[in-house]
C-alpha cells in the first residue's frame, strides 16, 4: 500500500469516527427534540457536511479509485475545494466559536477530531499527495458556490424553524445589517483561503517541474 493510500485509509476511519461519534452525542444528548428535527440540524452545520466531503475524499480513494466517485474525489480541483472548506472549518472554529462552547467528555473528543484532527489531516493531504499546478486563480471564486448555497439553505432553515446552527449566521439575533456583514466577511475569508491554496498549488507545481540541476 502506497504513503497516500495508508494515510487516507488511517484518516478515513478517524473522520467517520467523529461524524459517527457527534451524531449519536447529538441524537442522545437532547431528548427534547425529535429524532427528525435532530437528524436536520445535524446536517444543516456547515462543519458536518464539510467532513462528510472530506471523509468520503479519504475513503473513495482507497476503496474504489476507479469509480465516478472515486476520480471526483481524486481530482486536484475537488481536493483542492475540499482543502479550503476544511481549512476555514478549523480557523472559524478556533477564533469564533470555541470561546462559546466548552465541549467535556466524548463531546470534547467528538469536537476535536471534526475542528482539528480531520482538517489538519486533510490539508496536509492536500499539500503531500495532491499533484500540483493545474489550478487557476479563477476556481477560488468557483469554490465560493459551496458557501453561497450553505449560507441560502441556513436562511431557508432558520427563518423556518427559529434554529440557528452559528451565532453569526442568527439574523433575528444580529440583526439584518450585522448578519449581511458577517456573511461579506466570511465569504471573503473563503476566497482568501482558496487564493492561498492556489498560490501553493502554482508554487508547488513550479517546483515539481523544474528539471534537477545537472
Amino acid at each position: 500500500m502506497s504513503p497516500a493510500r495508508a494515510y487516507r485509509a488511517l484518516f478515513a476511519v478517524v473522520a467517520w469516527f467523529g461524524l459517527g461519534l457527534q451524531y449519536w452525542l447529538s441524537i442522545t444528548g437532547n431528548p427534547d427534540k425529535t429524532f427528525a428535527e435532530l437528524t436536520l440540524n445535524f446536517f444543516s452545520y456547515f462543519t458536518v457536511l464539510v467532513n462528510i466531503l472530506a471523509a468520503l475524499a479519504f475513503t473513495v480513494p482507497v476503496v474504489a479509485p476507479d469509480s465516478k466517485l472515486g476520480r471526483w474525489t481524486s481530482s486536484e480541483g475537488v481536493r483542492a475545494a475540499i482543502a479550503m472548506y476544511i481549512a476555514v472549518v478549523g480557523l472559524t472554529y478556533h477564533f469564533l466559536l470555541s470561546h462559546v462552547w466548552d465541549p467535556q467528555g466524548w463531546l470534547f473528543i467528538a469536537n476535536g477530531v471534526l475542528h482539528y484532527v480531520t482538517p489538519a489531516a486533510f490539508v496536509l493531504d492536500w499539500l503531500l499527495f495532491t499533484p500540483k499546478g493545474r489550478l487557476r486563480w479563477i476556481d477560488a471564486v468557483k469554490w465560493l458556490a459551496g458557501p453561497v448555497i450553505y449560507t441560502g439553505w441556513t436562511l431557508v432553515h432558520g427563518f423556518a424553524s427559529g434554529w440557528w446552527p452559528y451565532w453569526f449566521m442568527d439574523v433575528p439575533a444580529l440583526g439584518l445589517a450585522k448578519a449581511a456583514f458577517w456573511a461579506a466577511a466570511m465569504l471573503a475569508f473563503f476566497l482568501v483561503v482558496g487564493l492561498i491554496l492556489i498560490t501553493l498549488d502554482r508554487t508547488l507545481g513550479r517546483r515539481d517541474r523544474t528539471p534537477p540541476a545537472p
